[in-house]
């Protein structure tokens, strides 16, 4: 029989689960937008995979790219370079003391996974805890702690791998005297959980200070000083997941700022190399000196290479220069305007939330969300927006938006009303 597969599949691996690729061919993009071979534009509310954060082909990231693979683009993994080390000193430098300690990787899976050895290592210890609605990568432990998707089919989880409740204002699991979501409540019910199945092996927490595959939940205040306190009764490390809140899309330079708590230990990728496949891990000297001692090992083919930690140091330029946390700040605040305005008017919207630029907006109605949100996402595309939209079992649509911090004005607005227009045309009919 003849292959019927389409085309740009036909050699293919389809790698989203049940989902497939965009039905465009994309040529080439440029700050917020990209452009397919047939000649649409499409305005880019994800920044690439929510890792662009100064939008596409930016000039200063091109012209590193051309200088640094012309002088010094991959070493063996042993052998250290001037960006390497000025990219750890610098992201020391931005971070609050102890986290002046960092390790130079690829992808935030990669990142995850080396935080999550190295505090096995250091506690001698091997269970861990994350978020029931997580994700952290698709390698073997970051993929254990992942729960929000991909854990049916491929054989038992390693042992010792536990889900926390998701403390979700809009939808609560536990609730107190004025039906609003009781945390404290449930972050002891959840230890209390944790500890009756724990041999006895709490080695470290992973979590994400806004779960953003698991709807674009932002914690309570209050909530991550006590997730820390509750690692230190413990014993355990808090490693902190900054993937897609690091380095000022939330309005800070960091999204644990807000809180004043500072993990034992940070993963950065997604933002750090603004597209580019750049991840680090970041500790404190003490949990490194005594990794060290204990003869922490993980290598890779391209841990520490001079290319990426160049561009990772323009994109610290760039933030620093022209105030991207501000700016971040002050178009997040632009743009949960107009989706609070939006949400006025359209009854299928049932919240806003997020901070900064990561915002989530979430669909609800009594119908099929799931195909609602599917609807809304091709009329966007349609009208020349490209939205994602994270549809969880039982828990609707919501949609991530995160346009790069270099967006316009203009092209907020454009987008907000790219996205009145789908929703009123869906809705409508």
């Amino acid at each position: 029989m003849p292959d019927e597969t389409p085309a740009p599949e036909r050699h293919l691996v389809r790698y989203s689960g049940r989902g497939s690729f965009s039905p465009w061919i994309i040529d080439r993009a440029k700050g917020t937008s990209v452009f397919t071979e047939d000649g649409r534009e499409l305005l880019d509310f994800t920044s690439g995979q929510m890792s662009a954060i100064l939008g596409h082909a930016h000039p200063e990231i091109v012209a590193t790219v051309r200088e640094q693979v012309e002088k010094l683009d991959h070493l063996y993994s042993g052998m250290l370079s001037r960006p390497v080390l000025d990219l750890a000193r610098r992201l020391a430098e931005s971070l609050p003391a102890p986290l002046d300690k960092a390790m130079l990787l690829t992808t935030g899976a990669e990142a995850n996974e080396a935080a999550l050895r190295l505090a096995k290592l250091v506690t001698g210890k091997h269970e861990v805890v994350s978020f029931a609605r997580s994700w952290h990568g698709m390698t073997l432990a970051a993929a254990n702690a992942t729960y929000s998707a991909g854990r049916h089919g491929y054989g038992p989880a390693a042992p010792g791998n536990f889900a926390l409740p998701v403390p979700d204002r809009y939808r609560p699991g536990l609730v107190d005297a004025d039906g609003d979501l009781d945390w404290r409540r449930q972050l002891d019910l959840g230890f209390d959980l944790i500890d009756a199945q724990s041999v006895g092996s709490l080695a470290a927490c992973l979590v994400e200070p806004i779960l953003s595959s698991g709807g674009v939940v932002d914690l309570p205040p209050g909530y991550l000083a006590a997730l820390r306190d509750k690692c230190r009764e413990r014993g355990m490390l808090l490693i902190l997941d900054e993937a897609q809140t690091g380095l000022c899309r939330t309005g800070d330079w960091y999204a644990f700022e807000r809180d004043g708590v500072v993990p034992d230990i940070l993963t950065l990728s997604k933002t750090l190399g603004a597209g580019l496949p750049l991840a680090a891990v970041l500790t404190s000297a003490e949990i490194e000196r005594e990794a060290h001692e204990r003869g922490f090992l993980f290598f890779t083919t391209h841990v520490n290479d001079p290319l990426p930690a160049a561009v990772g140091n323009t994109v610290l330029d760039v933030l620093t220069r022209d105030r991207l946390d501000l700016r971040a700040r002050e178009l997040g605040e632009r743009l949960r305007g107009g989706l609070d305005e939006l949400a006025r008017r359209h009854p299928v919207i049932g919240d806003v939330r997020g901070r900064g630029l990561l915002v989530g907006l979430e669909l609800s109605s009594e119908g099929d969300t799931d195909e609602l949100g599917a609807a809304v996402t091709r009329r966007c595309a349609g009208l020349g927006l490209h939205m994602n939209i994270v549809q969880l079992p039982g828990l609707g649509g919501t949609f991530r938006i995160a346009p790069p911090l270099t967006a316009t004005e203009a092209e907020i607005d454009r987008g907000l009303s790219i996205l009145d227009s789908a929703l009123e045309s869906v809705t409508a009919g």
